[in-house]
Formats: structure tokens, sequence, C-alpha cells
């Protein structure tokens, strides 16, 4: 007899299978966590994977500095409630020398203190393998990644020269100081997200809810104010608004929306007429002419 499934069982039997497939295959696998709705997606799903022991990989979240504070206190919190192990690496030259949004730009920003910092990560512990929670659906150069993406020595993603993964099956092979990059979301869109975090009664950070708060209307964004290193501009006033955050990065490169949706069933209601992307509102993803394709060339997320 046939089971259906729906397509979120589907779709969760497949990031389960990728999770045992890596763990299987690699030596020393990592999940990057960075606390976002698809981060948190990908650790329940990890922990069902390996249920009733914990995963066999640590989580490393790469740290800016720059992260909002709400963020940094709900990644503490899982990791102390769920009890895995959680590797913090801050790009420690990135901060020496103050790198930062406002005086260097995103895209400065986000190569220092956020691809550099991965690189650097990889390097010190050795990893061979580093789940992320990117999906195809986000962005064009994302859409074209494979679930199992091939890095070199140097952390390079060449487009180009992809490994075929007809019929599900993923080539593991690579040589010593290679690396894979493992999407099991891939397949998952924004709703199929956040359909399962309903489902599921996922914990996320609590600014992907509406509240009002206090932001700032700079470059047609809405940024939220997070602490006094961000200064206000001749002509800016900060004012309380009713928010919420559809994707999460570094504060002051991250755009709020306006809406009501204040529970997980009004967000998904949301979902199911938005008509834009989830991505419109950082701002990394649009600093230049395929912005997201070229970070990724050089080993981001």
């Amino acid at each position: 007899m046939t089971i259906a499934l729906t397509h979120l069982q589907r779709l969760e039997a497949e990031s389960i299978h990728i999770f045992r497939e890596v763990a299987a295959a690699f030596a020393k696998p990592v999940m990057l966590y960075s606390v976002g709705k698809d981060s948190s997606v990908l650790m329940h799903l990890a922990m069902k994977a390996f249920y009733p022991a914990k995963p066999p990989f640590p989580f490393l979240h790469v740290d800016t500095t720059w992260k909002f504070r709400e963020m940094i206190a709900f990644r503490d919190q899982m990791a102390q409630k769920l009890g895995f192990d959680l590797l913090v690496h801050v790009n420690e030259d990135g901060v020496r020398d103050n790198i930062n949004p406002f005086d260097h730009g995103s895209n400065t920003h986000t190569h220092v203190m956020k691809t550099v910092a991965l690189r650097q990560a990889l390097d010190k512990y050795g990893f061979d393998a580093a789940f992320g929670g990117a999906r195809r659906d986000e962005e064009k150069s994302r859409a074209k990644e494979r679930i199992f993406s091939f890095r070199n020595a140097q952390h390079v993603w060449d487009p180009k020269n992809q490994r075929p993964e007809m019929w599900k099956i993923f080539n593991t092979r690579i040589a010593s100081g290679e690396s894979i990059r493992v999407f099991p979301l891939s397949n998952w869109t924004e709703l199929d997200i956040w359909q399962y975090i309903l489902q599921e009664s996922i914990p996320i950070v609590p600014l992907y809810f509406a509240k009002e708060r206090l932001v700032v209307e700079r470059d047609g964004m809405l940024i939220l104010r997070d602490d006094e290193r961000m200064k206000l501009r001749p002509g800016e006033v900060a004012e309380n608004r009713l928010v919420r955050f559809r994707t999460l990065g570094c504060y002051p490169l991250t755009g709020a929306i306006e809406s009501e949706a204040d529970t997980l069933e009004a967000i998904v209601g949301e979902m199911l007429t938005a008509r834009t992307s989830e991505r419109q509102g950082r701002l990394i993803d649009r600093d230049e002419a395929g912005s997201m394709e070229k970070k990724k060339r050089e080993g981001y997320f």
C-alpha cells in the first residue's frame, strides 16, 4: 500500500535524506547557522534526521558584529535549549580595521566580515562539508546552484563546472582541501518554509512578527536603528511604524516591510499574496550587477 505524502512531507524527507547522506560520506561536516527562518527550519530538520541522538556535527555562526541584538539572544537561547555544539567565528582582522557597513559600504563589509570570515572558519576547523539554508527561489544565482555545490581549495564556486545530480544521486568525492556546500532546502519556497514553521511550531526570531518598531527611512528601505552606532543623517527622523522582517542579516543592510502580520497564520496568509522577493530587503543583493553570484564565486554562503 502506497501512502500519499503531502508536499511538505516530501520536502522534509528529501532534506533528511540529504543530511544523512552527508553524515555518512564526509569526515567533518558543519551546519552554518545564521539564525534566520531558513536556519531555524534547517536546525529542526537536522534534529529530526538524527533523533534521538544529537546531530553529529557542530553549528557555525559567522558573527559580523552587526547582527540584530534579538538574533544573537535567540542564537544563544537555542544553543542552550537544544544543547548543540555552537561555534562562533569573527574575522578579527576586520574588527581591528573597524570594517563596518557605514564607512566601507555593504560590498566591502560583506566580503570581509562574511565571506572572508567564513573561509577562515572552514579552514581553521578543517570542515569538508557545510550545510547552508539557501533556497533556489530566493535569487537567480542560487536557482542554478546544485544541492551539493563543489568548492575548490580556495572555496571558489564555478557555476560553469557543476556536478550533475540526476535521479538524486550526489557525487560526494573531493580531494584534500576541497569541500562541498550542501543545501537541503534547495527545493523549498519561502511559502513552504512558513507553512512548515507553522506546522511544526518551530521557534523563530521575534523580528519576523509585526510590531511597532523605531525605524529610519534610508535609501528606499526601512532600517531598524538597533543601536547607537547608526547615526542619523541630516533630515532623517526615526519613527515608530508597524513593521516586520521577511529576511534577516546585518541590521544596517536589512530593510523591514510594513505589515500587520503578527502571527504565523497571518504571515502565511501574507505570503500567499506576496508579489515581491524577500531578498529585496537585503542591500547586499543589489549593491552591484550580478552581486550574489560574484559573492558566491568568492566563497560566500
